[in-house]
């Protein structure tokens, strides 16, 4: 998968100066676009559309301190309709504007080209297992919350300890299903994982269709194919270790991709610094549409 995603980088490399064809990118990568973009990035550390944006202004801040093309030449060569939204990508990349920057000859940003490799040292083996599940529904309390990459996610331990005991009594009560308790669920609003982007974060427990309960909100999921990860370490630390290690490790080496859906977690205890056994669902389905081979856990009547 590693070649062929660094194949797909040349491919975009080559498109810097028109329009970029993501199904093109995906089909080259042997990815769907949608997974496509989650594993840039998550192995790039930062958004698709944010690195081509800056791999076109680093060659337009070449081609603009030249001095050989006009700065509207300059601007349509690389996709843009007018001067005025040229310079503002300009500046969000270089900090000051094209005309400016030709005028004094600034110091401008580059961002170099990126290629990808994997680097498995092999101390620690990551235990994991494909579960087939059929749908089902979460039942709890939602937020909308930045993400976090590194250290204590404030917004999410103000959620969690915001919820009153009648809510979490409710929840306990129709956690039937696996992973069984309460857990949290986070749902991507965006392909972005960069540190900050927004997410829905749910605090709740999986039960079976249709299962509701007063005051709390739920949230559908439909059948499909998840990488169950069981880990074991220091709260938070290391389970943003897994879950970067699941995206930079485990996905290029293995025949699945990721697809639409919550990533499901649940962590006893969450105490900072604690040791505390967690578990990540992650939903993925097989590389190429061949069908996964997977345990099948049946919901349970309700």
């Amino acid at each position: 998968m590693l070649e062929r995603l660094n194949q797909a980088l040349d491919h975009l490399e080559d498109c810097l100066d028109r329009e970029v064809d993501l199904a093109e990118v995906a089909r080259i990568a042997a990815v769907s676009e949608y997974h496509f973009r989650r594993l840039f990035s998550a192995l790039a550390g930062m958004p698709l559309p944010v690195y081509l944006r800056r791999r076109r202004m680093t060659l337009a801040g070449a081609e603009v301190l030249a001095g050989e093309l006009t700065l509207l030449d300059i601007a349509v060569r690389y996709g843009y309709g007018s001067g005025e939204a040229f310079a503002r990508a300009f500046r969000s990349v270089h900090g000051i504007g094209p005309g400016e920057a030709r005028r004094t000859g600034a110091v401008l940003t580059a961002q170099p080209r990126m290629s990808f490799r994997v680097v498995v040292e092999g101390r620690t083996a990551m235990r994991y297992r494909i579960v087939e599940k059929e749908p089902f529904r979460i039942v709890g309390r939602k937020a909308r919350l930045p993400l976090v990459h590194e250290g204590p996610n404030e917004g999410a331990e103000a959620h969690l300890a915001g919820l009153d005991q009648q809510a979490i009594a409710r929840m306990k009560e129709l956690a039937g299903q696996e992973p069984t308790g309460i857990l949290s669920a986070v749902v991507y609003l965006t392909d972005s994982r960069e540190e900050g982007a927004e997410a829905d974060y749910w605090i709740g427990a999986v039960t079976g269709p249709g299962a509701t309960a007063e005051g709390l909100d739920t949230l559908d999921v439909p059948a499909g194919t998840w990488a169950v990860f069981d880990n074991r370490g220091p709260y938070p630390s290391a389970l943003q270790e897994l879950w970067r290690d699941v995206f930079t490790q485990w996905f290029p080496s293995n025949p699945y991709t990721s697809r639409t859906g919550p990533e499901l977690l649940r962590t006893r205890p969450v105490e900072v610094g604690a040791e505390t056994d967690s578990q990540l669902w992650i939903p993925v389905e097989r590389a190429g549409g061949a069908p996964a081979r997977a345990h099948r856990h049946r919901a349970p009547r309700s």
